[in-house]
Parts: C-alpha cells; sequence; structure tokens
C-alpha cells in the first residue's frame, strides 16, 4: 500500500511540472543581430564593387564593339568576320569570369550566414539550458509560434547576449 501511495506522489508531482516554454521572433532576432548587419554591410560593398566592375568592363566592351563596326566596313569580309569571332570570343571569357567572381561572392556570403545562423541556434540552446527552458520555440515569418504570450518571448534577451559577445 505503501508503494502505491508513493507511485501515485510521483505521478502526481511529474504530471504538475509544467514545461518551461519560450519563444523566439526570428526575424527580429537576425535582423537586430549586430555581427548579422555588419556581414551584410561587408558584403554589399563587394557587390557593389562587382557591378561597377562589370558595367565599366560592359561599357568598355560596347565601345570596342562600336569601333570595330566602323573598321569593319572597311575590311574584307572574311578578316571582319575573323575579328568579330574573336571580339564575340574575349566577350564570352570576360562574361564567364565576371559569372565566376559574382558565384563564388554569393557562396561566400552564404558560408558566412550560415555559420552566423548556427551561432545564434547555439546561443539559443545555450539560454535555454541556462534558464531552464524544456522548449524554445521559433516564431516570426515562416515560424512556428501563431501566438505566444510577451512574456515568453525571448527575442531580445537572446539578441542582446549575441551582441554583447559579438562586441568583443
Amino acid at each position: 500500500m505503501k508503494r502505491f501511495i508513493v507511485g501515485i506522489i510521483v505521478l502526481t508531482t511529474m504530471a504538475c511540472q509544467q514545461n518551461k516554454i519560450g519563444y523566439v521572433d526570428n526575424v527580429k532576432l537576425m535582423d537586430g543581430y549586430q555581427e548579422k548587419i555588419d556581414v551584410e554591410a561587408k558584403f554589399k560593398i563587394k557587390v557593389d564593387a562587382l557591378t561597377k566592375k562589370r558595367d565599366s568592363m560592359s561599357q568598355a566592351f560596347q565601345l570596342e564593339l562600336q569601333e570595330f563596326q566602323a573598321k569593319a566596313q572597311k575590311m574584307s569580309q572574311k578578316s571582319a568576320q575573323e575579328e568579330y569571332a574573336l571580339l564575340q570570343q574575349r566577350g564570352q571569357f570576360v562574361g564567364q569570369q565576371l559569372q565566376q567572381e559574382e558565384q563564388q561572392l554569393q557562396q561566400t556570403s552564404q558560408t558566412e550566414m550560415d555559420s552566423l545562423v548556427s551561432k545564434v541556434k547555439k546561443e539559443i540552446k545555450a539560454y535555454g539550458k541556462a534558464n531552464g527552458f524544456t522548449y524554445i520555440l521559433g516564431g516570426g515569418d515562416g515560424g512556428a509560434v501563431l501566438y505566444g504570450e510577451d512574456a515568453q518571448n525571448l527575442t531580445d534577451a537572446v539578441l542582446k547576449i549575441l551582441n554583447d559577445k559579438y562586441k568583443k
């Protein structure tokens, strides 16, 4: 009988324990994370430089093409076709180089963003463990939280920790 009562007390105690659940607004968290802001700014500068380079090379190629067209009228058809083919090959080569640079920049950017997301997830996990949370859900656009009490919103606390660590 004693075991039965102890078992009921243990089951009742376990049933009464509530899971501590919180959530973070993923969009607000990432938008306010200073390291992410800095990474985006760094890549924007690189993208702008690549765009200027592409525009400059495109203008130079257009001028060269116009010069060729004026010169081609005075050349034999065979010579004009050969020179045009060379000009076209060079244009394709330059286009491919620019495309490779753009792809490499996108890959590097994606790698850094993936690293940031991983860092944020680790910090959320550490925060949850340190503060006794059973679950921390992701909210915001595309998140799993459709409603949550403001008291359970951990976004600002986690964001402060991330930005403080980044400042160091």
